[in-house]
């Protein structure tokens, strides 16, 4: 087992303040996360009231947000609160993630009004107290600086919920936006149990939504509602060790030895771009952390030659991405599609050579055989330090490697 993991637990639904309780539970120090909320410029216009309770006899930990008489009811454009959150001089993490949390709500919005994000009128999520849930839970989760994040099925609730739109059934508009993708119920209890500044916090910090997988917790954390639902309204969240960061869960089957990830995919079809800007655009949507790019010839309308652009990547970064291919490439148009990603389970070892250490990787099928691959990288800074070319130091090392590994590794 390794890596330090958060485990979301929304069985009864998420909302800022609940979030707030959950974090701090599991071991956020009150007096840390005030005195960092104290530096936002609307620090006069609210208090954080923490308190231990029971909700239906769970113990947990209840966040308020309590605003002031005479603080006034601001509705923000997304420009606002950049301001408001940047202006605070908070480290580039926390900064980074409440604005990325604030932009994926932007997005939402803009996408159910049929405009951009710079173009939206915040009114709950632009409310002092939302501004306070959101900066908070960046602080909470760079306070407890875990490998990855996961999240189980995520309850949406029933029922209708009065927004600025009017009444309009559970899930909110925003929030059915934000979660498109994301494994959800519906029904198990009556109301609004995921809100979309909650539906926000998961969508930008987890790695992977899954029901099942190798984790084990180490500590558990409960952060109370405000609802009285048939079940408790609280989030429970559970700080431990997954097998992996990067191989996180795997398909919930005892006969298969796949990793699924829920992932976005990213496309776009040019064809007058010059052939000089793809490289840096790759550089660029890799060094952003999409975990795939590639370019595939196509023959567009008019029979002109053209490329498809193809980037997969986590949801949290979907917007980020979208906005640097728009800003990088001559697209007009994007396509996004939720997609389920298999893979094998990978280990990488390093193998002395008589040319130098080489690293290699070595996945297992599941009849039994392992197939491996000597990393690119490695062989050609070998290459270059043996003053050999890459095909022959390649075929000499690969020959060296196989002798080795053990009998049951095919190439």
């Amino acid at each position: 087992m390794n890596g330090k993991t958060l485990l979301y637990d929304c069985f009864s639904g998420i909302a800022g303040d609940m979030h707030i309780g959950a974090l701090v539970d599991l071991g956020v120090p009150v007096e840390y996360l005030q005195e960092r909320l104290a530096q936002l410029s609307l620090a006069e216009e609210f208090t954080l009231r923490i308190s231990t309770e029971k909700k239906m006899g769970i113990r947990g930990t209840r966040a308020r947000v309590e605003i002031h008489r005479g603080a006034v009811a601001n509705v923000r454009h997304l420009s606002d609160i950049v301001n408001i959150v940047e202006s605070a001089a908070y480290p580039q993490a926390i900064t980074k993630a409440a604005l990325a949390i604030f932009g994926i709500i932007a997005d939402a919005e803009a996408q159910v009004h049929g405009t951009t994000p710079d173009k939206i009128h915040f009114h709950e999520v632009g409310a002092t107290d939302s501004i306070v849930d959101i900066v908070a839970a960046s602080i909470c989760l760079d306070y407890l600086a875990v490998d990855t994040v996961l999240c189980r099925t995520v309850e949406l609730g029933a029922g209708m919920v009065k927004c600025e739109h009017g009444l309009m059934p559970v899930p909110a508009p925003a929030t059915a936006e934000i979660l498109r993708g994301v494994p959800c119920t519906y029904g198990g209890v009556q109301g609004e149990a995921t809100t979309p500044t909650g539906a926000a916090i998961l969508k930008y910090a987890v790695r992977s939504f899954a029901a099942s997988g190798d984790f084990k917790a180490s500590k558990v954390g409960y952060g109370l509602g405000r609802k009285n639902f048939e079940r408790p309204n609280v989030l429970r969240v559970m700080l431990g060790e997954s097998k992996s960061a990067d191989d996180v869960f795997k398909m919930h089957n005892p006969e298969s030895d796949y990793i699924v990830e829920q992932t976005v995919q990213i496309e776009c079809n040019v064809d007058d771009m010059s052939p000089e800007a793809f490289q840096p655009l790759m550089q660029g949507l890799f060094a952003l952390g999409a975990m795939d790019v590639c370019f595939v010839p196509l023959v567009m309308k008019k029979s002109r030659p053209g490329q498809n652009i193809s980037i997969l990547c986590s949801y949290a970064l979907q917007s980020r991405l979208v906005d640097y291919l728009f800003e990088n490439s001559t697209t007009l148009g994007i396509r996004v599609f939720n997609v389920e990603k298999f893979s094998l389970a990978r280990e990488l070892r390093t193998i002395n050579t008589s040319f130098g250490a080489v690293q290699v990787k070595i996945v297992q099928l599941k009849s039994g055989l392992r197939r491996w691959k000597t990393e690119f990288e490695h062989v050609q800074a070998l290459a270059q330090e043996n003053c050999l070319d890459y095909l022959t130091i390649k075929k000499l090392i690969d020959t060296e490697v196989a002798k080795s590994l053990s009998q049951d590794v095919v190439t």
